[in-house]
């Protein structure tokens, strides 16, 4: 199937009842909304469509719905928000992974797990590891992670964000997905939440809606429309930027990833 360049979002809504959005290069940068994607959305949400906004976030949804709140977005388009953080927590309070963890991410994401922060324990005495992300003080050096899990592969690690990169404004930052690559890579056994994986679609999808995913990220938000069988939009001013300068270097992408997409725009458009 060879995608389509949209240049508006309103030529063909009416073929979808709802519409699953990523948050993070396509709502916003990490610091500002896009003033383009609000207004698509703002039109969606006028014309009776149901949008969801589907994060790879680690946190709980409250976290990231406060998040959007400071960057202005409206309350009206934060009624169905999801999140990986979310998902996983749900897991996390059955016990499903043991009781002890040991908690490899920076403090903010402590949110996470306020509910059953006394099952934190060190790394030699938990059940499980926990992933949120990189610490702060080590946010790039990912021969910190090899050297500090290498002995520790028989435990699980649980990654709350498959995402490998992101951009916060211009700059580029690792996510916990890339800690989780560093486990595989020295044996260990990860087991993710969020996008591509299936389980993370079921809580906000509903049966006999024809539905159309919106996202910037080929591994995870594409891929994961991919594995729903749903159309899809590339927004390729996101995380693949660097790489998506013209239309063949769109479909090699595409070919790269082992992924197909209907449609794709610069930014989300109306």
């Amino acid at each position: 199937m060879k995608i389509k360049k949209l240049e508006h979002l309103s030529e063909i809504f009416h073929e979808y009842d709802a519409f699953i959005i990523d948050l993070w290069g396509v709502m916003h940068n990490g610091v500002n909304l896009y003033n383009s994607a609000v207004r698509a959305v703002r039109e969606l949400q006028s014309k009776g469509k149901r949008i969801v906004f589907l994060s790879n976030a680690p946190r709980p949804k409250k976290k990231v719905v406060e998040f959007l709140k400071k960057m202005k977005m409206e309350d009206k388009f934060l009624e169905n928000v999801f999140t990986s953080g979310e998902a996983a927590l749900n897991s996390l309070k059955k016990n499903k992974f043991g009781n002890k963890f040991y908690h490899l991410g920076p403090q903010r994401d402590d949110s996470l797990f306020a509910d059953i922060k006394e099952n934190k324990t060190t790394l030699e005495k938990s059940d499980f590891i926990l992933c949120t992300g990189l610490f702060d003080e080590e946010g790039e050096n990912l021969q910190f992670y090899k050297n500090l899990l290498k002995n520790y592969i028989n435990k699980k690690l649980v990654c709350t964000n498959p995402d490998l990169i992101v951009h916060r404004g211009g700059e580029e930052e690792y996510c916990a997905g890339k800690i989780a690559e560093v486990f595989e890579n020295l044996g260990g056994k990860v087991i993710y939440f969020g996008k591509p994986h299936k389980e993370v679609y079921l809580s906000c999808l509903k049966i006999n809606e024809k539905t159309l995913v919106i996202g910037d990220n080929l591994r995870t938000d594409i891929k994961g429309a991919n594995n729903m069988k749903m159309d899809s939009i590339f927004i390729t001013s996101g995380v693949h930027k660097s790489k998506t300068i013209d239309e063949k270097l769109i479909e090699k992408l595409l070919v790269e990833h082992n992924v197909t997409a209907n449609y794709f725009q610069k930014e989300l458009t109306w």
